[in-house]
């Protein structure tokens, strides 16, 4: 399919992507859409965050996995890929989610000391402390029980957080769950099951529908070949 000509401006499209698994994991899903990036974007130990592709309209950047949300929303990036999490967590109507990529599978869990699970009911809770790097997702997790969350934001190690007395529960993303058990925890509750998604900034859909429309298509072209 080939690519529509660029914008009046000639601005090229930049695609955010994540550092990372899910980076390794898009590998075919790019290769199925005809994108390949420069061969530096999948050295960890190159200091470049763009890079150009085999298509002078488009260009990749490697960010943060939560970063490529704000990158979206904010109009830095018209297209890119992160997991479902950083979406419940970033809630913003500035993007928009077309497609399901389905992978990174993963899911957004309570967990806390196997020690503590199941000796009270949650239910009877009117307050809880919880390790988290998503508080947004937490707070309205417990909210949505009447329960208060008073969150220690975290961005690591918060499996540390129930035996150190920090919080009686974390709010985590979890894929096998061995982390929480080499650190006595279990998983209590699932929030929400996680995978990564297409995404898209909602203005540049609606100002340059054909390079974007372009590019979703392409996106739905990579995950058939690489089914």
């Amino acid at each position: 399919m080939p690519a529509p000509a660029l914008g009046r401006a000639g601005r090229t499209l930049v695609l955010a992507l994540p550092k990372g698994r899910i980076l390794k994991e898009l590998g075919p899903v790019l290769r199925g859409a005809g994108i390949e990036p420069a061969a530096d974007m999948h050295d960890e130990d190159s200091r470049r965050l763009r890079f150009e592709t085999n298509h002078p309209e488009l260009d990749v950047v490697r960010v943060r996995p939560f970063d490529v949300a704000a990158f979206v929303a904010h109009g830095g990036a018209q297209i890119g890929v992160c997991g479902g999490d950083v979406l419940m967590e970033y809630d913003t109507g500035q993007i928009y989610a077309p497609l399901d990529l389905g992978i990174g599978a993963c899911r957004v869990s309570v967990a806390e000391a196997a020690a503590t699970a199941g000796t009270d009911d949650p239910a009877r809770w009117s307050r809880v402390a919880v390790a988290t790097k998503y508080p947004n997702i937490a707070r309205r997790h417990y909210a949505a029980r009447g329960i208060q969350a008073d969150i220690v934001h975290l961005n690591g190690a918060m499996e540390l957080a129930p035996s150190l007395g920090l919080a009686r529960v974390i709010v985590d993303l979890v894929q096998t769950g061995s982390t929480l058990r080499a650190n006595g925890l279990v998983e209590t509750e699932v929030i929400a099951p996680v995978t990564s998604r297409l995404i898209v900034n909602r203005t540049a859909l609606k100002t340059r529908p054909e390079e974007i429309g372009h590019w979703i298509a392409r996106f739905r072209e990579g995950l058939a070949c690489s089914a």
